[in-house]
């Protein structure tokens, strides 16, 4: 079994119901398993600002599908719940990020692990952190050295 962290966002609809359906959506993936879920967070849109605020979490993975059939089976909860890929950062019913895969580095054109700006997001780190507090990111070191660069970002836990 491997690893793999999931982030989940939405800003339509009723975003925390829909992320709380999509936690049920992953805990129907294949050869996968939820073994953790973060608390959901009230967070600001990032780059498109005129658009309701996101309600984001992460959930941890063990699975043993291929990162890219992992990516497959994410985007395709995603059209389930009714995502359309409109405009870059605009708002969405579900967003599901495919953000570590155990210390994999990967550069595909269809996906890049990890993923390459989770290190900037507080919408990430701080769900990441609370699920996995000792994580080390490929690459940069762990967790905790990257919450201060985004501790000026708006996030709320609920």
């Amino acid at each position: 079994m491997s690893l793999a962290y999931v982030a989940l966002g939405a800003n339509l609809g009723d975003p925390a119901s829909t992320i709380r359906a999509a936690f049920g959506a992953l805990a129907n993936l294949p050869a996968s398993r939820v073994a953790r879920c973060s608390s959901l967070y009230r967070t600001a849109p990032v780059g498109l600002a005129n658009q309701p605020d996101f309600i984001n979490a992460v959930a941890l993975l063990d699975t043993t599908l291929a990162p890219p059939e992992l990516l497959a089976e994410l985007l395709d909860i995603e059209c389930r719940f009714g995502r359309r890929r409109r405009e870059k950062n605009g708002p969405r019913s579900l967003d599901l990020d495919l953000l570590l895969y155990d210390e994999r580095r990967l550069d595909l054109p269809e996906l890049t692990l990890p993923h390459p700006r989770l290190h900037l997001r507080a919408f990430v780190l701080q769900p990441l952190a609370e699920i996995a507090p000792d994580l080390r990111l490929p690459g940069r070191g762990y967790i905790a050295a990257w919450l201060p660069a985004v501790a000026n970002q708006s996030i709320v836990r609920l």
